[in-house]
């Protein structure tokens, strides 16, 4: 075998390190499922929907008067006919919009949410029919309602990126029947844990297909999200905020004075004793909401009712320098 010398060698090995830079230099590329969610689309959904989970644990466990707890668990994107595939028959599927995006929505609840559910909104205890089947007319209109509960949260979370607005379409009972979008399509999957009661388990999942995130994927990135948590609420947004607040309750008391004696007065208290307080009769009283000093007032009396007449807004100051004087 003749003897290599150093150049020829050399020119070897740099024929070997230009064929190692040309495999590196391409990609393979699987044009029947190709990626057209990045990596950043697919986090920013994650993020959303981990917010959207959280706020509608506290709906419907506020609703059912039932522990209800969501967690969101993947986010995916696969192809229409293999979404289709993956899910159970019978299930729960409703079909929404978001306006003014094209193109439908899916939201499937697996029979044991749905169950667990209507069951409860028909005043059980919240038990899972150990018997899949299809629901009935009466729980259709019964699932219809949660669909719609959720739909509003959903498009509460989806507003703190893009305006939408949220339409219900159909309710049916499994994916074979619906078709949104064509076999071959990506879609991004979003796949929920749901545990009612601490005892009950099952999944829901939302599927939006690429051409209805299409227009808004340049609002999916987590930068922009992160952005867009510190903008100013609108008006409609604020007095949607203000709605929901004036049905709060709150704890409101006022405080007529305070006083120290032992604990042995305390316990040979008996009706008819008086206490001296440490407010003279001409100064406002403290009123509290939910533990805070917030308004200064004065007592009196209306229809034999007591009551006392906000005279301002209370100020650590102006207290200090009563308590002084």
């Amino acid at each position: 075998m003749p003897e290599i010398n150093e150049n020829t060698q050399t020119l070897l090995n740099s024929f070997e390190e230009a064929d190692d830079s040309e495999h590196k230099s391409y990609k393979l590329y699987n044009f029947r499922r190709p990626d057209k969610f990045s990596k950043d689309n697919l986090r920013a959904l994650r993020d959303i929907h981990r917010e959207f989970s959280k706020a509608i644990s506290l709906i419907l466990s506020g609703y059912l008067r039932m522990r209800v707890e969501i967690d969101i668990v993947s986010v995916d994107q696969l192809t229409y006919e293999e979404f289709v595939r993956s899910m159970p028959s019978p299930i729960s599927v409703g079909v929404f919009e978001f306006e003014p995006l094209s193109g439908q929505i899916l939201l499937g609840m697996s029979f044991e949410v749905i169950s667990c559910i209507v069951n409860r909104m028909l005043g059980g205890i919240g038990t899972v029919d150990p018997q899949s089947r299809e629901l009935t007319d009466i729980e259709k209109a019964l699932a219809k309602k949660v669909i719609n509960i959720i739909l509003q949260s959903l498009e509460d979370s989806w507003n703190t990126i893009v305006p939408v607005t949220g339409k219900f379409i159909s309710l049916d009972d499994n994916y074979q029947s619906i078709q949104v979008a064509t076999a071959g399509e990506i879609v991004a999957l979003l796949t929920f844990e749901v545990q009612i009661a601490g005892k009950h388990y099952g999944l829901f999942s939302i599927c939006f297909p690429y051409p209805v995130l299409e227009a808004v994927l340049g609002h999916l990135s987590t930068q922009h999200i992160f952005q867009t948590k510190g903008l100013t609420a609108s008006n409609d947004e604020r007095m949607k905020m203000i709605s929901k607040l004036n049905t709060s309750n709150v704890d409101f008391r006022v405080q007529f004075g305070q006083c120290s004696i032992t604990m042995d007065d305390f316990l040979q208290l008996a009706e008819g004793d008086i206490i001296k307080l440490d407010n003279k009769v001409q100064d406002d009283l403290i009123v509290k909401v939910n533990g805070e000093k917030k308004f200064f007032a004065r007592p009196g009396t209306i229809k034999n009712n007591i009551c006392v007449k906000i005279t301002e807004v209370y100020d650590e100051m102006h207290e200090l320098l009563r308590n002084y004087f």
